[in-house]
């Protein structure tokens, strides 16, 4: 079984940064690709960016390009997503997730962190 345990959410404003980070548990971390989803009220979840098992491959949905970086540090099994240049559509749930291969579909991930609030004041 792995557990995640994701951290760093908050109120900004638009505009600001926050430092999402997730903590992995229980199996090798390494063997897994890491996602970030994010889900907002009334709306599905929606995939935001993965990272290859390795950390040499990475990939954004295109409302995050830019603005968001996903980095893993397998050493100490942790998956980080640096969010900059906030906006208020941004605001929601945002869930880190495991899977055996890098995906942007949610179905495909074996494994979930709880989730972490995130709210981008206008």
């Amino acid at each position: 079984q792995v557990q995640l345990v994701e951290s760093g959410g908050g109120l900004v404003r638009a505009g600001g940064s926050l430092r999402l980070s997730c903590a992995v548990s229980g199996r090798t971390f390494s063997n897994y690709a890491m996602g970030w989803f994010r889900q907002a009220p009334g709306k599905e979840r929606e995939f935001v960016a993965v990272i290859a098992w390795s950390g040499g491959s990475t990939f954004y949905a295109d409302s995050v390009k830019g603005r968001f970086t996903i980095s893993r540090a397998n050493a100490k099994n942790t998956v980080v997503m640096q969010m900059n240049s906030l906006k208020p559509e941004d605001t929601a749930v945002y869930y880190c997730a495991a899977a055996s291969r890098p995906d942007v579909i949610a179905s495909i991930y074996n494994y979930w962190g709880q989730g972490t609030q995130v709210t981008v004041s206008s």
